[in-house]
């Protein structure tokens, strides 16, 4: 293994990334549901223009493998497979992973082997916004869920969403191609939290907010935080409520097909990794 630091805003630290490398896997986005609009913009446009401009520079590069989300179909109330449009909600995240999408579609254009995999929710082990932000969140007493937490939230545990990054992009079906990525456990958001908090040894989540309330109370915290000056996030965002209020169990049948997608690893095999992190990491 060898590190490059640098950044997505550094060109020149790109192209020495890059360089020799036959295959490119970019993880990098900002991925939270609460930061300013440049944050978002620099990161999943700006960067991902820098990167493919020095991916086509270096030549040699055998595949791109781009991870994008399913947060682009625009948060559809029921999941489509990858035919389904990129829908501009106007969220800060779903705009910029659609954009930067359209840069990856261009660079295809332009003879760049690219695939794009579009996870739905990633937890594990290291992981932060759904995993150790979540659990902060039960440990506080302000987890909620929304409509009794029965919407099932496209759980992707960490390893198998790594596995399945491998494969596509050493798979030559691929190329050219987008992929939506999840275990297809069908578990809802009541059954992650209530495992997280049983696993933990804290209450269970107790506060269940309808949809239909939900998010005009998300706005309305956004703007006070916005127009107040509110240090911190919102303890709901209008992201959230989308995540947590809509099916996120999106099909995988062409990931099945084209690159073997499985899940290796069981929902509760990944639980159990995960609380022994969380403990580790609560002390």
């Amino acid at each position: 293994m060898e590190v490059v630091c640098g950044s997505l805003s550094d060109v020149e630290s790109l192209a020495v990334a890059v360089g020799g490398v036959t295959h490119i896997y970019h993880c990098a986005a900002c991925s939270t549901d609460w930061a300013p609009w440049r944050v978002y913009y620099e990161a999943n446009v700006t960067g991902v223009r820098n990167l493919l401009a020095a991916a086509i520079g270096a030549g040699g590069i055998r595949r791109f493998l781009h991870v994008s989300t399913t947060d682009v179909y625009g948060y559809p109330r029921q999941p489509c497979d990858e035919s389904g449009p990129l829908t501009d909600t106007g969220l800060p995240y779903n705009r910029t992973k659609c954009q930067g999408e359209k840069l990856v579609r261009e660079a295809s254009a332009a003879g760049l082997a690219v695939t794009i995999i579009r996870p739905a929710t990633i937890w594990g082990p290291r992981g932060k916004a759904f995993t150790a932000d979540i659990a902060q969140l039960i440990r506080q007493g302000l987890m909620a869920v929304l409509d009794g937490g029965r919407s099932p939230g496209g759980f992707c545990y960490v390893d198998n969403a790594a596995e399945a990054l491998i494969a596509a992009a050493h798979a030559q079906e691929t190329v050219g191609r987008a992929y939506n990525i999840a275990d297809g456990t069908g578990a809802t958001w009541r059954t992650y939290v209530d495992a997280l908090a049983d696993g933990l040894g804290w209450r269970r989540p107790w506060i269940d907010i309808p949809s239909a309330v939900a998010f005009p109370l998300a706005f309305a915290m956004e703007a006070a935080h916005r127009y107040l000056r509110i240090p911190g996030r919102p303890l709901l965002t209008r992201h959230a409520v989308r995540l947590l209020s809509r099916n996120q169990e999106f099909p995988t049948e062409s990931a099945r097909r084209d690159f073997g997608f499985r899940r290796e690893v069981s929902f509760e095999q990944g639980m159990a990794s995960t609380i022994a992190w969380l403990t580790h990491e609560f002390g």
